[in-house]
């Protein structure tokens, strides 16, 4: 039964406080409703899944420098499936439902032993039967659902007698994060972050503009000294525009020492990938690992992969589903709405369709990446079950390879 059992692979980003990446956390989720009897399959079906998605699918390298958080009850803590998993790269949350035995403790105990990470998940209220736990973990997530601020904060106080890292999860708004941050919380977890549309919200500067100019020169087939003279006028766009061009992620063994050495490298298809990414880094030529940038540049890979499957050896198509994922996302990053964006960049007919109404094979691509994103396996299941030649196999290795390739952009070649 594990063996065959359907399990999406999701994921959620963990920042810190500098709103900056710090960790994923993966979400296995079941693409089928399951009901109480069969609970038992269901977590056996987890701990192969977990087991396969690092011996297989290369989850441990798809992380890059970010740790991943995996959800752990009872019988997953104490299954060697857990010593399998590399200790360096993995935060084992133990869930709220495990029953604090003194076995668990001693599991616990071993787990920190063999140089594992622990957290404490959803986290509410201080008891008395946590208080063994308390010893042991690294981080706390704190659940602000049920909290009311007075709750929050005597919470709080009571987890700081601890050397704990503290982190809010489920953060749905400004007020929420900036409180937490208040009190000194140093992760923060929700759909504040990863919904796009509340991640950025920040009006198009000079240098976005000139991109989107770039991005409809290159759709144009324009010279490359034209493209040339819009980047000499934006000296950090250029700078950025190199690095990503010699980073691990472009496949480019030569490295590229000038903007017309990279267009020529590049070709036109990947220029314009690198248009669409440039879109998401710091135009100063500073950090480009945001949380914005990885999710369109995951989301953007993940449609071209999945592209790629369904319709073999038509690049095209690949390219219009790379340009709808990063799309999806740039009302997100410039605070304008879609239709202000989509008439500045020319984009086809099943592009626009899949943006504005999730319509056509490209729309369902796209809801599929976003309910990969929020881990919901059921709409996973429905949407695979529309996409004929796909499976979860298939999606969750996409997904590993996509989320590889986002965490070497900007990353040097050697």
């Amino acid at each position: 039964m594990a063996d065959t059992e359907e399990i999406f692979i999701g994921r959620q980003p963990i920042l810190d406080r500098k709103n900056e990446l710090f960790a994923y956390e993966l979400l296995f989720r079941s693409g089928r409703q399951r009901n109480e009897a069969t609970i038992q399959d269901d977590l056996s079906a987890t701990a192969s899944v977990v087991n396969h998605a690092f011996a297989e699918l290369g989850i441990e390298q798809a992380l890059g420098p970010y740790k991943g958080f995996i959800n752990c009850d009872a019988t997953l803590l104490r299954s060697d499936i857990v010593e399998i998993l590399p200790p360096e790269k993995i935060v084992l949350e133990v869930l709220e439902t495990v029953e604090v035995t003194a076995e668990i403790i001693e599991r616990c105990k071993d787990l920190k032993a063999r140089g594992f990470t622990l957290a404490l998940d959803d986290f509410v209220n201080m008891e008395d039967k946590w208080l063994p736990l308390l010893d042991l973990v690294d981080i706390v997530k704190v659940d602000l659902m049920p909290l009311d601020r007075a709750g929050l904060d005597a919470t709080t106080a009571a987890l700081k007698r601890w050397p704990l890292k503290l982190l809010a999860e489920k953060v749905d708004s400004r007020e929420q994060a900036g409180y937490c941050h208040g009190l000194g919380y140093d992760l923060f977890q929700g759909y504040y972050f990863a919904k796009p549309a509340i991640i950025a919200g920040k009006k198009l500067g000079h240098s976005q503009l000139s991109l989107v100019r770039l991005l409809g020169l290159v759709l144009g087939d324009a010279e490359t000294h034209e493209l040339e003279g819009v980047f000499k006028h934006e000296p950090g766009l250029s700078m950025n525009l190199m690095r990503l061009t010699n980073s691990v992620a472009t496949g480019v063994r030569t490295r590229v020492t000038s903007l017309r050495h990279a267009i020529t490298v590049l070709g036109r298809r990947q220029l314009q990938r690198w248009l669409q990414i440039l879109l998401y880094t710091d135009p100063r030529g500073g950090n480009v690992a945001s949380p914005l940038l990885q999710l369109a540049a995951t989301r953007g890979r993940l449609m071209e992969l999945l592209a790629g499957k369904l319709h073999p050896g038509h690049r095209e198509i690949e390219d219009r589903a790379f340009m709808c994922g990063i799309m999806s996302l740039m009302p997100a990053l410039m605070g304008v709405p879609l239709e202000e964006i989509l008439t500045s960049v020319n984009v086809g007919a099943d592009v626009r369709a899949a943006l504005e109404h999730g319509e056509g094979e490209l729309g369902t691509l796209l809801v599929l990446s976003e309910a990969l994103e929020n881990g919901n396996g059921q709409l996973c299941h429905d949407l695979v079950e529309q996409l004929p030649g796909a499976d979860h196999t298939i999606v969750n290795a996409c997904l590993t390879q996509a989320l590889a390739w986002a965490s070497n952009i900007g990353k040097e070649n050697d």
